[in-house]
C-alpha cells in the first residue's frame, strides 16, 4: 500500500490536502452547522474548539497518522475529508471525518469524494477501505450503504463523544475486488 496525499478532482470538487491556505474557509464552513458537531460528531470544529482541533489534525498529518482534504467547491473551502488508521501492513484504510456545510450536503459533494478518495485508495493497493459511522447518524449511513459499500456490523458502546455521549458505531466495508462494481454505478450516478 503506497498511499500518498495528493490532489483529487472531478468535475464537482477538488480535495486538496489540508494545509493553512484552508483554515479560514473551513473555520466558516464548520460554523455553518454548529448544532451537527454536538449531536453527531465525536469532537468538534466549531466556534472555540476549532483551533484545538485543528492543532490535533495538523498533528496526525504530520506524524503520518492520516491523510486529510480539504474539500474545495468552486475556489472556497467547503468541508473536510480524510484517511485515517493507516495500516499499510493489512492494506486496510478508513475514510471519515467528513464534514461539508450544509449547502453542499445532499448533492454530488460527498459521493464525489468518495469516488474520488476509493478510486485513489485501490490504485495504491489498498484491499479494504472502512467507514464508521455514528448509530444515530441515518444521514451518513444512507449515503454510505448508497456508495455501495456492505456494512459489517455495529460496535456496542464504541466511543466516547466530546460531550460525553457513549455512541454505537456502525461499520461498513468495501472491498478492492468489489471496487470496479461500485466505481461503475457510482459514475453513472454523478455522470462521469
Amino acid at each position: 500500500m503506497t498511499l500518498q496525499a495528493q490532489i483529487l478532482e472531478n468535475a464537482h470538487l477538488r480535495l486538496e490536502p489540508l494545509d493553512l491556505a484552508h483554515r479560514d474557509d473551513l473555520r466558516a464552513a464548520c460554523n455553518a452547522d454548529q448544532a451537527i458537531w454536538t449531536e453527531l460528531y465525536p469532537y468538534s470544529w466549531a466556534g472555540e474548539h476549532f483551533d484545538p482541533t485543528w492543532a490535533r489534525v495538523t498533528g496526525e498529518i504530520a506524524a503520518g497518522r492520516s491523510i486529510v482534504y480539504a474539500a474545495v467547491v468552486g475556489g472556497q473551502t467547503i468541508g473536510i475529508t480524510s484517511f485515517g488508521l493507516l495500516e499499510a501492513a493489512y492494506g486496510v484504510v478508513e475514510i471519515g471525518g467528513t464534514y461539508f456545510a450544509p449547502d453542499h450536503r445532499g448533492g454530488p459533494v460527498n459521493p464525489s469524494a468518495k469516488r474520488l478518495m476509493m478510486d485513489h485508495a485501490f490504485g495504491a493497493g489498498v484491499r479494504r477501505i472502512v467507514y464508521r459511522v455514528d448509530a444515530l447518524n441515518l444521514r451518513s449511513r444512507a449515503a454510505v450503504t448508497k456508495l455501495g459499500a456492505h456494512q459489517d456490523g455495529i460496535l456496542r458502546r464504541d466511543r466516547i463523544c466530546w460531550t460525553g455521549r457513549i455512541r454505537d458505531t456502525v461499520v461498513f466495508s468495501i472491498l478492492a475486488d468489489e471496487w470496479p462494481e461500485v466505481r461503475a454505478k457510482l459514475d453513472v450516478r454523478l455522470a462521469l
